[in-house]
């Protein structure tokens, strides 16, 4: 008789507010019977798993999961497929596990990282990924701003390495939304004035929390580091 192996859940819990997580997710993580969350090695701290506290039961076991904040790639790599093991080891005993993430779970998310190793060791391992609303999408609604319009183009970037990603684009996009802007938003404001295009453009930190702040001059950020939950959406057209 074949062992049950359990299901793995990747749930993406939204930007911040505990209402914007899906049914589908606060069903699910009735269910499971163990969750795991991605932490700094520094503290256990999870913004994710504070945003589906309400949807998780007291009984329900939380698994911090360490990830070193580095730039060495092998150092990463290695923690990515230990925490793929880890999850594993918990799916090999029949428990039915969830991987929380921030906004939605395919996007610049830790868990698709993790996902790979998993799907590498164990390819017949049952997954079911619930997307979720993305901080950017979050922002937008709440500046009441379509993101794209009729045939618009929109580029979705990274802002770890400032403007450089804008620069090398060559036909400018009428929508471009910086994730991670924190200590780069000074260079991306830079980025985004060399090209003499971008008249509309907004800072969002910590979108869909009780601390969010709009800030409509991201020239600011030229002279002070915005909070580390920060994103800037430019648009062409006002």
């Amino acid at each position: 008789m074949n062992q049950k192996i359990g299901k793995l859940y990747g749930i993406g819990v939204g930007p911040g507010d505990p209402e914007l997580i899906t049914l589908k997710s606060a069903r699910i993580l009735n269910t499971v019977d163990v969750i795991f969350a991605a932490a700094s090695t520094k503290n256990n701290y999870s913004l994710a798993v504070n945003i589906a506290k309400p949807h998780i039961p007291d009984k329900t076991p939380l698994r911090m999961l360490a990830f070193p904040m580095t730039k060495d790639e092998e150092e990463t790599q290695t923690a990515w497929k230990d925490h793929a093991l880890t999850i594993l080891k918990e799916l090999e005993q029949g428990n039915d596990a969830a991987f929380l993430t921030l906004g939605d779970p395919m996007t610049y998310s830790t868990y698709a990282y993790v996902l790979r190793h998993i799907q590498a060791l164990a390819p017949d391992l049952p997954v079911e990924t619930i997307p979720g609303i993305t901080s950017y999408q979050a922002a937008a609604a709440c500046l009441n701003t379509p993101l794209v319009e009729g045939e618009e183009s929109f580029l979705l970037v990274s802002g770890v390495k400032g403007g450089d990603r804008l620069r090398d684009v060559s036909g400018k996009p009428e929508n471009v939304v910086f994730l991670k802007a924190y200590k780069n938003a000074g260079d991306i404001n830079a980025a985004l004035e060399e090209t003499g295009l971008f008249k509309n453009c907004v800072g969002v930190m910590n979108c869909g929390r009780s601390n969010q702040e709009i800030i409509n001059d991201i020239s600011k950020f030229n002279t002070k580091t915005p909070d580390y939950w920060t994103l800037i959406i430019a648009k062409q057209k006002k």
